[in-house]
Formats: structure tokens, C-alpha cells, sequence
């Protein structure tokens, strides 16, 4: 059976009345003019589609393509001469298809990694998680490109490989069960990297409730510094399977709730007054958006009432609370307003001797009973 090339061969000399050895040297000669052509001309045609596309991807693209399909033309035209001389042994001319086509497939997969290496490159940001993540892509882009490679190559050469394919099989699936945990790491840092989960300063939640700034993310996994300044090594595949709250994004500042309940009978109005002229105050609480103080329901010993107001930083959360608060309660002093303590009333019904009953009433407050728990005086 032929192949292609010596399809075109034939073709080739059976529409022209030259000698075999003129043809080849024709054949050779317009495929290197071609060639040239495609060179020179595709270096100006790819100066002006790059120019009009935004980005440099295309450059990388366009610029690597040109260069594998001119060179391409080239040795496709130099084993199509070599098809016309009939004075080539068959044997030759087969190794002569088999080397040309090698060839080709080492230009083409050398551009396919050169440009992916260089389109990650370009689209990527130049953060640290790019570039712990980036060379991993591109190393299992090469692999599967070469793998390619050498299976059309050795197909070329007439080399089975069914027997490799079995081997190479049998070891992927040992290798994929013993190494299953690292395997699960990995795509689980490719899906967080994939989604923008996080990045390294941003502010996170754990499922657990555990808050802290990311501190490093690498493939296998992230470290994450709590508020007690501890750092605690996270596999990515945990963190994928579970939900985490990022509050540094989309913007870090973030709403601070304080809870604050005063006695019944205090005008509302007064205590709005010191709750916002407090967070004004504040150096710590943004302006925008301005605060703003609620009254949220009627509870059994308070009127509760919340400010809330906006911090830059969710890790200055529990200092500006504990600010806030101070400058509440020294506020409510100021203004003779009570801070109510929690208070019960107790009933208790015994029989007088006579037979009847005598009730009597005692209101329990903490600061009536004493550290042994009976009665103060």
C-alpha cells in the first residue's frame, strides 16, 4: 500500500515528461519556494493580525505556528524530490518517509510546548500561586505531548506498541493507588486555583470556624495563621471539599456588629446618639459607609439595640469591638443611662399554721447572692 507521499510522487511524474532527476530537483526547488514564501511572508501577515489583537497570546500563537509550518513545507518538499529518483531503493525511501515524518512531529511537538510554556506565561499574574502552579500545567502538558510524540514515532518506524500501552497502563494504575492522597491534593489545588477560592492575604473562615490570613499556598497544601498566631498546614483537598468563607473578597472591608442592651425606659433616641457618636469617634471605622445604629427587639431584662459599622479589615475585628465597646459603656455612663443586668423574681407558697397559704416574693439579683451561694445580707 502506498503511503501519501508516494501518492503524491506518482501524481507528480505522471503529469510532466521530465526526466525523473529534473523533477526532483523541480519538486525540491518549489517547496523550498514556498517555503520561503510562507517564511517571509507570514512574518508580515503575523506582524499585522498581532498588531490588531489585544494581548500577547496571539503573538506567541501565531508566531510559533509560522515557524513549524514553513519548516514543514520544507522537509516535505525534499522527501518528495527524494520519491522521484527511481534509483532509490525501496528500503531507503521508507526510511527516508519514516525520518521526514519524524521530523515533523518533533517541529510540531517542540512548538506546542514552547507555546503553551510561554501562553501560560503571558496569561497567568505574576503571584506566588502562579508560579507554583504554572510549571506544574506545563510539565503535564510536555508529558502528554511527548507521549504523543513518541507513539506517532514509533508508529512511523513500524514499532508495535501495543506492549508498551499494557505496561504503561499497569503502571499508571499503581502509581494512581498508591499515591491517590497526593493525586487528590493535587487536582484539589488546581480546582481552588481554577475557582479563585482564595490567594495569600486574604482573610478566611474555615468550616470549622477557625479564622486566619493565608500565609502559602503550594500544591499539596495551604497554611493558614490564626488570630492566636498558629500556623495550621491544610491539605487543598480538605479545602475543596469544604465550605470556606473568604472575607477579604470581593472588597476587605468588612461590617462590624456590636450588640449593646440598656434598660427599659431609656429614650431611644439617646442611646442612637452615643452608639453613632462613638463610631464616628473611631479612627478605625471607615465612613463609607456611614454607621448605623437599630434597635432590634425587646428582651426580657434590655431593649436591644446594634451599631453597625464597617472596618477595613476583618482582622481588625476584635480590637475595634473591644475599642467600640469601651467608648459605649463610658458614653452610656456619661449620659446616666442603666446597663441592665439580667433579673428574676421567685415565688414561693407555703402553708400558715392556721392552714391557709402565705405567698412570698423574692427578686434575685446577682449582686444578692454571695460565692457560697446563700443569701447576701
Amino acid at each position: 500500500m502506498q503511503s501519501l507521499g508516494e501518492r503524491l510522487a506518482t501524481a507528480i511524474t505522471g503529469s510532466t515528461s521530465l526526466p525523473n532527476w529534473q523533477v526532483a530537483l523541480l519538486t525540491v526547488g518549489l517547496s523550498l519556494l514556498v517555503a520561503a514564501v510562507v517564511h517571509l511572508g507570514g512574518d508580515i501577515v503575523v506582524k499585522r493580525l498581532a498588531a490588531r489583537i489585544p494581548g500577547d497570546v496571539d503573538d506567541i500563537v501565531l508566531q510559533r505556528a509560522h515557524t513549524a509550518i514553513w519548516s514543514s513545507i520544507g522537509l516535505a518538499g525534499l522527501y518528495l524530490g527524494a520519491l522521484q529518483l527511481s534509483s532509490v531503493p525501496s528500503s531507503l525511501l521508507s526510511a527516508a518517509n519514516a525520518t521526514t515524518l519524524t521530523a515533523i512531529t518533533l517541529i510540531w511537538a517542540w512548538t506546542l510546548i514552547r507555546t503553551s510554556g510561554e501562553m501560560l506565561a503571558a496569561v497567568t499574574e505574576s503571584n506566588y500561586l502562579d508560579r507554583q502552579v504554572v510549571p506544574i500545567l506545563q510539565n503535564i502538558w510536555t508529558a502528554v505531548v511527548v507521549a504523543v510524540a513518541l507513539f506517532l514515532i514509533l508508529s512511523f518506524w513500524e514499532v508495535d506498541v501495543t506492549p508498551l500501552l499494557a505496561s504503561a497502563g499497569v503502571a499508571g494504575i499503581v502509581v494512581g493507588l498508591a499515591a491517590r492522597d497526593a493525586i487528590a491534593n493535587f487536582f484539589g489545588s488546581l480546582a481552588l486555583y481554577a475557582d479563585g477560592t482564595y490567594t495569600i492575604g486574604d482573610y478566611v473562615v474555615l468550616e470549622s470556624g477557625e479564622r486566619g490570613r493565608v500565609e502559602d499556598i503550594s500544591i499539596r497544601s495551604t497554611v493558614i495563621r490564626t488570630r492566636d498566631d498558629i500556623l495550621v498546614t491544610i491539605p487543598n483537598s480538605t479545602l475543596n471539599n469544604s465550605a470556606i468563607i473568604n472575607e477579604s473578597d470581593p472588597q476587605r472591608y468588612r461590617r462590624l456588629t456590636v450588640p449593646v442592651g440598656v434598660a427599659y425606659g431609656t429614650d431611644p433616641e439617646a442611646v442612637d446618639d452615643v452608639l453613632l457618636s462613638v463610631a464616628e469617634d473611631s479612627d478605625s471605622v471607615r465612613d463609607q459607609p456611614t454607621p448605623r445604629a437599630f434597635l432590634t427587639d425587646f428582651g426580657d431584662s434590655a431593649i436591644n439595640f446594634e451599631l453597625w459599622c464597617w472596618i477595613d479589615h476583618p482582622r481588625l475585628r476584635e480590637r475595634v469591638r473591644d475599642e467600640l465597646l469601651r467608648g459605649i459603656y463610658a458614653g452610656l455612663r456619661a449620659e446616666d443611662i442603666e446597663i441592665p443586668f439580667p433579673q428574676h423574681e421567685l415565688h414561693f407558697s407555703e402553708e400558715s399554721p392556721g392552714g391557709g397559704a402565705v405567698n412570698d416574693t423574692f427578686s434575685a439579683q446577682p449582686a444578692d447572692i454571695d460565692s457560697d451561694g446563700s443569701k447576701g445580707s
